[in-house]
Formats: C-alpha cells, structure tokens, sequence
C-alpha cells in the first residue's frame, strides 16, 4: 500500500498547529508565573522598604516643613497606569506649594524632546527638593503605591495624563503594563534621554522583562542613589 501524500501533508500541517499551541501554552503560563511572582516580590520588598525606610521618612518630613511650613510634606498627582487607568501617584514634595501653577509659564524652557517636561535648573524646586531628587529620595513614597497594586517596583516611567494625550497608538504600547518605581529608563540616563529613546527602553523592557532583568534594575537603581547621577 502507497503512503497518501494528501495525509502525510495534512498530518505535518498538524503536528506543526499542535507544536505551535503548546509552545504558546508553555509562553502563556511563564507569563502568568512571572507575574504572580513578581506581584509576591513587589508587596513583600515594597512593605519591608515602608516600614525599614520610616525613620528616613520621618527626617525629609521634618526638613521639608522647615523649609516651607506652609506646604506639605507629600506630594500627590494623577498619573496614568496599566491600560491608561489613572491613579494617585505619592511623592515626597520637591517644589514650592503652587508649583503646578507655575508650570504653564514654564513649558516653552521644556529641555526633553517629546511629551515630558524636565528642566534642570527649574525655578520651583526647594533646596531640599534639589537633594531628595537627585539621590532619588522623593520617589521613595510610591512604595505605598507598589503595595496597593497601581504600580511594580520595576516598570516604565508612569506617564501623565496631558503626556498620554499627545501619544500615537505606539507611544500608548508603554502602558501595556504598570508603571515602575524605577525601570530602564531610569538607570539608563534619565534626564539626558529624549522621550523616543525612553520610550525604546520602555519597549525594551516590556519584551524582555522577566525575574532576573527586575533584579539587576532594582540593584543599579540602588547604586543610582548612592551615587546620583543626572537625576534633576
């Protein structure tokens, strides 16, 4: 009896759709494990820097009253997260109380290409504000943001809302996950980058993201702050 090439045909088109959906289940569920793990990692290392960091917390606090008693301490802003939800984002206040009433005066001396704004000699920061943004101190209370879920320790840079408006729908591919305490971007040249080659890191990042990529961000961002580099 002769083989049926018709079979022999159908049966390879097969095996290949087969090999091929098992190796997406295979994709789908490291998928599903890195996030759950990396969801563990976030809550528990999130939580453990809330409570160790709280003395560090109680100082900038002090000093930042010092400076200007009027103001407060935290600062909080509306940002845009995992699948351009928004959320409040917490931060330690760097800049004058009415600083975002100033910021439409500002934005011609924008000096990042794109939909960011960065000024490095920008006239509203305080002179604690100039210290805890350079050693990144003042990124420090995201970490509640981490343990409620609207943000990873590692991630893109969480967007603004006025930037997401003037995205294209590749920009917007960013937002596909959340939005980090730090990420690429971050230990990759922060300020001296343009908002295409931030967004190329983000992208990057996105791709290749796993476990142990998380773990060398967060020990470069570690050595970031013990040695500052071009963070204004």
């Amino acid at each position: 009896m002769y083989p049926n090439p018709q079979r022999n045909e159908a049966d390879a088109v097969f095996e290949g759709a087969s090999d091929y959906a098992n190796y997406a289940f295979d994709d789908q569920k490291s998928k599903v494990l890195y996030l759950l793990i990396k969801r563990g990692m976030d809550f528990v290392f999130a939580l453990i820097g809330l409570v160790l960091l709280s003395p560090l917390f109680l100082i900038v606090s002090i000093l930042i009253k010092l400076e200007d008693p009027k103001g407060s301490v935290f600062f909080y802003q509306t940002r845009v997260g995992k699948d351009e939800k928004p959320f409040r984002m917490y931060k330690f206040r760097s800049m004058v109380s009415n600083a975002e009433e100033l910021l439409d005066k500002l934005l011609e001396q924008n000096e990042i290409s794109g939909a960011m704004f960065k000024m490095k000699e920008d006239p509203r920061i305080t002179k604690i504000g100039k210290f805890i943004r350079k050693t990144s101190i003042d990124e420090l209370p995201q970490l509640w943001n981490v343990v409620r879920g609207e943000m990873s320790l590692v991630g893109p840079r969480p967007a603004l809302p006025r930037e997401v408006m003037q995205y294209s729908s590749y920009d917007k591919l960013r937002l596909r996950v959340s939005p980090g305490c730090t990420g690429l971007w971050q230990v990759s040249g922060r300020n001296n980058l343009s908002f295409q080659e931030m967004l190329a890191l983000d992208l990057e990042y996105i791709e290749h993201r796993g476990i142990w990529l998380d773990v060398k961000v967060m020990l470069r961002t570690v050595k970031i702050m013990v040695f500052p580099n071009s963070a204004y």
